[in-house]
């Protein structure tokens, strides 16, 4: 087991009617003047965001809004944000949303003080030394993003063709962890199913990530990563044919934020080149994040299974019940990686490039986002295996079969 430092510092108000406590959280860290971010008009439709202003409201909180944000946030929108706080003197940041809310709100706290482009962070030419405060009302849970590290941001391209595509990338630093998460399951019983699958692919994904190791020696990170993702497998499918039960969809909110909030990394070295490489696929083809995970995912793991077998192995039975009877290690992980790909397919989700976008990549396009994925051919994604190039170009070939 690696030595570690674990911090989640978020406060979390987990249940019905929690968002009574909103206009509190945001006192209790400081806050006088708020910035309300959200996505489109969901959010105005379900009638949560005048729950919203009237906790501001009735406490005297003075707000500013900003709606807008797509999936695979924009830079355009985090820049505007960033301008708005400052011309409107905010001081507190409130997301309104998921994932792709969480971290466009993140960027923008980290840009309000940072000297130079909020870009320069993202593409490792700068440092942030803080970020405002920032709170989160959830609304959908799959990336993880309310109680996590993590931002991803997209940079829309500057020309045509598709030599110049968007560019998405992470800045991951404890700065930005949400001084609050109010999190009412209620809130997503009307989620669509695709995106409710797309979620539940994010948060498996975001514990598999750490699982697969070198570092075999950690039981009890083990047995947390794999009793989140057998809850979540075995909810999942039925969330998906109960939309409207509430204790399928708490078990879901809550295993999205334990799965990315440090828990299930503790003393593992992750690996991330699943996450890594799929950033080129919704950069490029503007996909659902979960989805071009299930599609990458089966793939990666046939390029990369000689270099753990027992791992593989290991995921197989105590995760996804196959059989401990086969002669090896390895056909027992080939048969676990079977069995993820059919558990991909039945809750809706894509285990190929041709499901994802409905046609094949081009090899001009595959070319392309290993390039980028390996910044120009420089560097590696990967710790299970560190992926080069040509590594990242066959398993998007693979994954284009």
């Amino acid at each position: 087991m690696q030595d570690f430092k674990y911090y989640a510092p978020t406060e979390v108000i987990f249940g019905r009617n929690s968002e009574t406590q909103i206009a509190a959280m945001v006192q209790k860290y400081g806050g006088k003047k708020v910035l309300i971010h959200y996505g489109g008009q969901s959010a105005e439709r379900s009638g949560l965001l005048a729950v919203v202003r009237k906790s501001l409201d009735s406490a005297g909180i003075a707000y500013v809004e900003l709606g807008g944000v797509v999936p695979n946030p924009r830079l355009s929108l985090v820049r505007k944000g960033i301008e708005l706080c400052k011309a409107e003197n905010v001081d507190f940041l409130l997301a309104v949303g998921g994932g792709s809310v969480i971290d466009s709100i993140k960027a923008i706290g980290y840009g309000l003080d940072y000297k130079g482009d909020v870009w320069d962070l993202f593409i490792g030419k700068g440092e942030a030394d803080t970020c405002r405060p920032l709170g989160v009302v959830l609304t959908i849970p799959a990336a993880g993003s309310e109680m996590s590290e993590g931002c991803v941001i997209t940079k829309e391209a500057e020309q045509e063709p598709v030599t110049s595509t968007d560019m998405k990338r992470s800045y991951d630093v404890d700065l930005c962890r949400p001084r609050f998460a109010i999190m009412n399951p209620e809130r997503t019983l009307t989620l669509p199913p695709f995106q409710t699958a797309c979620g539940i692919t994010d948060i498996m994904m975001h514990t598999m990530e750490r699982y697969f190791s070198h570092d075999d020696d950690m039981l009890i990170t083990d047995a947390v990563a794999e009793s989140i993702l057998k809850t979540v497998r075995q909810c999942g499918p039925k969330v998906l044919t109960a939309p409207l039960n509430y204790h399928l969809r708490a078990q879901i909110m809550w295993a999205g934020s334990i799965a990315h909030n440090g828990l299930t990394g503790c003393g593992t070295t992750g690996d991330w080149a699943t996450h890594n490489i799929e950033h080129e696929l919704s950069a490029l083809y503007n996909v659902a994040h979960g989805a071009g995970l299930a599609a990458i995912w089966p793939h990666w793991a046939e390029y990369v299974l000689d270099e753990n077998p027992t791992r593989f192995a290991q995921f197989a039975v105590n995760v996804l019940d196959v059989p401990n009877n086969f002669r090896s290690a390895k056909e027992t992980a080939i048969e676990g990686i079977a069995a993820m790909k059919q558990f991909y397919h039945s809750i809706g989700m894509p285990t190929s490039i041709q499901e994802l976008i409905g046609r094949k990549a081009t090899e001009e396009e595959m070319q392309l986002m290993a390039n980028k994925c390996s910044i120009g051919k420089t560097s590696t994604v990967g710790n299970l295996k560190k992926l080069a190039y040509n590594d990242i170009l066959k398993i998007y070939q693979l994954a284009n079969r």
